[in-house]
């Protein structure tokens, strides 16, 4: 490895050491030293930093909130100004966002060949699914799109939502296919585009985009055991591959008990509510839930604490269910009846929009369990207190306390 990269990636391994936002790494190589021969180290920093600085467990952070993992208690412990979760995925996030800037910024002031389109639209890609990860917990944020040593302040949530909108359009701009779903592709683009729209309530926008990918002939449902045992298959849009070898990302250990092979730590198990949602019939059960010695686990991770797993992002069964909220009543039907189908259960006749709402967060609650929806689908669909007992204020996360002791600027989100 030559000087530079050395020295890059020393750079790039700086930001997790920081302290809190307002404190950002002095050191490193200048980005005008940067070479194209430097990219891919450049490129692989940046997919370790999305990755992992934001802890293990932000990948997972709405399911512990949302009802499908651990009790009541859990939820009520974790939305508190210092929970370690709390604090962690807070400033995991602005670590890696401050990576990403940081691409940004070399890539720009270099030749724009195939390779830096690549970074730049995986940059963007990044920068608009970490502010989305960050709106969607707290709402107004510090909106960086350039790197700076001052302390920022909130900004409002719809100039948030416009900023990823844009990001997501430039980055779409650069990408194409991609070599295997492990890398970010112009159809991981799309995928979070409807996921975006679908928070807005932008229904159809949302729909629009999820036919898109349904409909172009590259991705089909797939079978659980495919999509989870890390074998071939059609369903996975894009993934981190989270290999043992460049990874401490460890969510698999999170899950399963001491007694299965691969050993656990057991930290959260599954809820009875979302125990009690798979029928037997479901072809999901088997590969979502394990019981081991009369204790129920999630099974989606199967590496325990062996290795790791990759972590999906985006996959088409997810675009099924947002076509299924969002686009006119006969064909949501027909795509949730279709995902239904694929998964061995009997097709569901709604009569209004109300009872295929109802119907596609139970249908996402089992699809995408122990992959980082539920709380915030109850909170965009204003049914939190429905289903999951929340006030008002726990719409939101917290401000992390210690954030708010280092800079002046930031306001707590009431209630807290």
């Amino acid at each position: 490895m030559n000087k530079i990269i050395a020295t890059l990636f020393i750079y790039l391994c700086l930001c997790s050491c920081s302290k809190e936002l307002d404190l950002y790494p002095r050191t490193g190589i200048s980005p005008d030293k940067v070479t194209p021969n430097d990219l891919k180290a450049l490129e692989n920093g940046m997919y370790n930093s999305v990755q992992n600085n934001p802890t293990r467990e932000a990948w997972i952070t709405f399911d512990i909130i949302g009802g499908n993992l651990g009790n009541t208690n859990t939820i009520n412990n974790t939305l508190n100004p210092l929970n370690g979760l709390v604090v962690s995925t807070w400033k995991g996030y602005y670590s890696a966002l401050y990576q990403v800037n940081n691409v940004l910024s070399i890539t720009e002031a270099l030749p724009l060949d195939e390779n830096t389109q690549r970074i730049r639209g995986t940059a963007h890609y990044f920068r608009a699914y970490l502010f989305f990860s960050l709106t969607t917990r707290w709402g107004d944020i510090p909106l960086l799109t350039v790197n700076s040593l001052d302390k920022p302040a909130r900004t409002p949530q719809k100039q948030v939502w416009e900023q990823i909108e844009k990001d997501l359009q430039l980055a779409k701009g650069f990408l194409a296919d991609s070599k295997s779903y492990y890398y970010v592709s112009q159809d991981a683009v799309l995928a979070l585009q409807a996921r975006v729209f679908l928070s807005q309530n932008k229904k159809s926008e949302a729909s629009m985009v999820a036919e898109e990918l349904i409909t172009n002939g590259k991705y089909a449902l797939d079978n659980f055991d495919k999509i989870f045992r890390k074998q071939a298959n059609k369903e996975v849009i894009f993934a981190f591959e989270n290999l043992t070898t460049e990874s401490s990302n460890t969510i698999s250990t999170l899950f399963y008990n001491y007694g299965h092979p691969n050993k656990g730590s057991y930290v959260y198990p599954p809820s009875k509510d979302v125990i009690d949602l798979f029928t037997e019939e479901d072809k999901r059960k088997a590969i979502s839930l394990i019981n081991i010695g009369g204790q129920d686990c999630i099974n989606k991770y199967p590496s325990g604490q062996t290795g790791t797993d990759p972590v999906i992002i985006s996959r088409i069964a997810e675009l099924y269910l947002i076509s299924a909220e969002t686009s006119d009543l006969s064909l949501g039907t027909t795509r949730l009846n279709e995902l239904r189908a694929a998964r061995g259960l009997k097709p569901v006749h709604p009569a209004t929009t109300q009872e295929m709402l109802k119907l596609v967060l139970e249908e996402r609650r089992k699809e995408l369990l122990a992959e980082g929806f539920a709380y915030y689908d109850y909170v965009r669909t204003n049914t939190a207190k429905q289903y999951l007992g929340l006030l008002d204020f726990q719409h939101l996360l917290p401000i992390p306390g210690g954030e708010l002791q280092l800079n002046e600027k930031l306001t707590p989100n009431p209630g807290y």
